[in-house]
């Protein structure tokens, strides 16, 4: 309090008509004492929370679909909302920043990104709305890493070879993980997003490309603040994706929403994915909510399954119970919402895949179901989902 007191003392100086010198002795003074004991701060600072105005509740059990922004701006909307209406699903996910890297709604023309935005979503206050009223849980989806639009006009943040942006098989550009600028243009992506009203920022692609370790020395890119880590490549790709992770979620707080990240499903099974930097424990660690893509057609003989899309119940039972393990050993574990098939996988060819349906999502279902999972998502690109389903088992 005594320090208190002399700040006010040197205030009073500055208002009452003390002499020179009287002033230049007293401030003197204070600023001996202040130098033996800084100020103490409050305890408690008081932080700027936002408020969109719109009034979510947190459902039972979030049951969830991907939406993209076509369809959250165009005439597939009103039949996902009768979805939601009609069924026990309750939430969707919805593209804020899409695979290619367009922001899904129209940013004013002074808008740093206004080059990257799209009228996908032509009211998304209408749409927010809907959503209130029809009591569906919004989370919005942000794809980080893969960025090909902003990755290819920015070759300083991207990945480059011979001269030119890099792009992987399926032409997609990736921005660089270790590069902060990278990091902060994509929150300030998900700050829009919580203003909009959304209740949860998922991140996807958190990640560097898949392989990335057969082609880290062909490739030139920044390391950033990373090149003086003491660690191998593989540590130092974790290290960046984590660190996005924990950035991400301490910039969010002040809207007060949850964070999630979507993670390849084998990353469970690992220490660490050498190539692309996901450690699973140490991405859980730093979000509230964990969804592992989990998808059955997306595995390749993992846990004694010769034909993993031929038997969705068996592979999510195996998978639940590798993960279950991994979050008991942390000591603050997220939700697990894993991200389960609602497509079909034909390009696996005859015999290696099912024609997935109401039997295929409920087996899914019913496995997380048994291991104490109630949270999932289901993914089709189409937002095509399968009506009929019990997406409750067992209620």
């Amino acid at each position: 309090m005594k320090k208190w007191f002399y700040c006010f003392i040197v205030g009073l100086l500055f208002v009452i008509p003390f002499g020179k010198e009287a002033q230049a002795n007293t401030i003197a003074h204070v600023t001996r004492e202040l130098a033996v004991a800084p100020l103490p701060l409050p305890e408690h600072m008081p932080r700027f929370t936002y408020d969109s105005g719109y009034d979510f509740t947190y459902p039972d059990a979030v049951r969830g679909i991907y939406v993209t922004g076509y369809s959250a701006g165009g005439a597939r909307f009103d039949s996902l909302v009768n979805l939601m209406d009609t069924t026990d699903l309750n939430a969707m996910v919805i593209d804020i920043k899409d695979d290619h890297g367009y922001i899904t709604f129209k940013l004013p023309e002074d808008h740093p990104d206004a080059k990257y935005s799209r009228n996908f979503i032509g009211d998304p206050e209408a749409m927010m709305k809907t959503l209130e009223e029809h009591e569906i849980y919004p989370i919005a989806r942000i794809v980080v890493f893969k960025d090909t639009v902003w990755g290819m006009d920015n070759p300083d943040v991207s990945f480059t070879q011979n001269g030119q942006v890099w792009t992987n098989g399926s032409g997609d550009a990736f921005v660089n993980p270790f590069m902060k600028e990278v990091w902060e243009r994509n929150v300030k992506i998900a700050e829009e997003a919580a203003k909009m009203g959304f209740q949860e920022i998922q991140f996807d692609y958190v990640r560097f490309p898949e392989g990335f370790e057969t082609r880290e020395d062909e490739l030139q890119y920044d390391h950033g603040t990373y090149v003086k880590e003491g660690t191998d490549n593989v540590q130092k790709r974790v290290s960046a994706v984590t660190d996005f992770v924990k950035y991400a979620r301490e910039e969010m707080k002040p809207y007060d929403v949850d964070v999630s990240v979507d993670i390849f499903g084998y990353s469970a099974t690992l220490p660490a994915a050498p190539g692309i930097g996901q450690n699973f424990s140490k991405i859980s660690a730093n979000v509230d909510v964990i969804s592992s893509m989990i998808y059955p057609s997306h595995w390749t003989s993992y846990f004694g399954i010769a034909k993993p899309d031929l038997e969705p119940y068996n592979l999510v039972d195996a998978y639940a119970q590798v993960e279950n393990k991994k979050l008991a050993e942390l000591e603050d574990p997220p939700t697990s919402r894993p991200w389960i098939q609602d497509f079909t996988a034909s390009w696996l060819g005859s015999g290696n895949y099912l024609t997935y349906g109401k039997a295929e999502v409920e087996a899914q279902i019913k496995a997380l179901y048994d291991n104490g999972i109630e949270e999932y998502l289901l993914w089709n690109a189409s937002n095509r989902y399968s009506e009929n389903a019990d997406f409750t088992p067992g209620r």
